[in-house]
């Protein structure tokens, strides 16, 4: 056990308000006393952490950072594949974390969102947490209530309807739980809404700390952050991309991000399970399952790295015999983070003249690297189908574990 303290409760009464659609006994049993949480102070808190856990959160978090320096080193500190890389490897933990909470999108969907060219609305929500996770990064170094808040108004300025909760605290009750019209039965009851900005203040205070075993940190100030649930919605993906920010601004991970949420996808149970025993004041499974995520993160991630880089390097053999000056060479790296281009694209992010973008294409299509899937005149996309193939068997290897 790693004890915390655990949450306390206020009682209160919950009047239910019709949707339109409930029943007159369903009202009655949506209306009644319930309690809700009273997240602890953990700023100070004097942990007694087991020599085993210790170790085992030590080592989880040097197999992250032997992650870091691999993918680094195998694409080439120079290399221009490394940005890319590092880009694909943020989409590929945007979308578990998305997927965590049933968000589930594919390779080329997301693509296509990022080029504006896509219908599914789960793919611009997606696109939205990339945006976060982004923020989540630069955001590392000052780590306080308004990083936090920055990455939720990235966050949920992409999610159609909830434009104007996004980077706010929560002015209303929210539970976990299957009932939209009350608390009661919920799994979970969050603070009252005066408590939100001194909870939060209070766990900024604890991530600031230097004296915790980093994961363990991480794990206690994620846990913590759902306990509170500062936000209408949007709490667990925020909740994880807080995760990388702590990460990289304690140097863990410098160079790149890991698949971490991937790690706890593969175990949603045990994930709910262990913020369950958190709230009871047991630790010691939400720092065990972020130690596992860690490993699983870090394996599967030097394997998806690879496997990209394999693609990128038969793609540069399908081009060998075309001039050095071609504008092809300049594009391919890009595929790895954005399988799925067009013109605009091109001209837009890596100011190629709108002659030299079609060029482009053009050379990688007769080259067979990539596919135009549209078959109009205009409008016209091209695809990676390597690249796009392993990212989606990536996402499926995710849900048989």
């Amino acid at each position: 056990m790693l004890q915390v303290p655990p949450q306390t409760y206020t009682d209160d009464y919950w009047v239910a308000e019709s949707h339109g659609m409930a029943s007159r006994s369903a009202m009655a049993a949506a209306s009644g006393p319930y309690r809700s949480s009273i997240p602890p102070s953990i700023s100070t808190w004097v942990p007694s952490i087991p020599a085993d856990l210790t170790a085992d959160a030590e080592e989880a978090a040097t197999s992250l950072s032997r992650f870091d320096t691999y993918a680094a080193v195998s694409l080439g500190a120079a290399s221009p594949s490394l940005g890319p890389m590092s880009s694909i490897l943020l989409r590929t933990e945007s979308t578990s974390s998305s997927q965590i909470e049933n968000l589930t999108v594919g390779a080329r969907q997301l693509a296509l969102a990022e080029l504006d060219q896509s219908s599914s609305e789960n793919a611009r929500t997606v696109v939205a947490n990339v945006r976060a996770m982004e923020t989540a990064l630069d955001l590392a170094a000052r780590f306080d209530t308004s990083a936090i808040l920055a990455m939720h108004q990235a966050l949920l300025s992409g999610q159609r309807g909830w434009e104007d909760h996004a980077g706010r605290w929560r002015e209303q009750l929210v539970w976990i739980g299957t009932s939209a019209l009350s608390p009661r039965g919920a799994s979970h009851v969050a603070p009252q809404a005066p408590l939100v900005a001194p909870a939060m203040e209070d766990l900024v205070r604890f991530v600031a700390r230097e004296d915790l075993p980093v994961l363990v940190q991480a794990a206690v100030a994620h846990a913590q952050f759902e306990t509170i649930h500062p936000f209408t919605d949007g709490n667990g993906r925020t909740g994880r991309a807080m995760v990388h920010s702590i990460l990289r601004a304690k140097g863990v991970m410098a160079e790149t991000i890991a698949p971490v949420s991937a790690g706890l996808l593969t175990q949603t149970d045990r994930y709910s399970d262990a913020l369950t025993a958190y709230r009871d004041g047991d630790a010691r499974p939400i720092v065990e399952r972020f130690a596992e995520a860690a490993r699983f993160a870090a394996t599967s991630g030097a394997r998806l790295v690879d496997d990209l880089a394999a693609q990128v390097e038969s793609s540069r053999e399908r081009l060998q015999g075309l001039r050095p000056q071609a504008a092809a060479w300049k594009v391919l790296p890009q595929l790895v983070s954005h399988p799925v281009v067009n013109a605009r694209f091109l001209t837009t992010h890596l100011a190629l003249g709108n002659q030299s973008a079609h060029n482009a294409l053009t050379q990688l299509a007769d080259a067979g690297v990539l596919i135009e899937r549209t078959g109009l005149r205009r409008n016209r996309v091209w695809q990676h189908p390597g690249i796009l193939t392993v990212l989606d068997e990536y996402a499926r290897m995710l849900l048989r574990q």
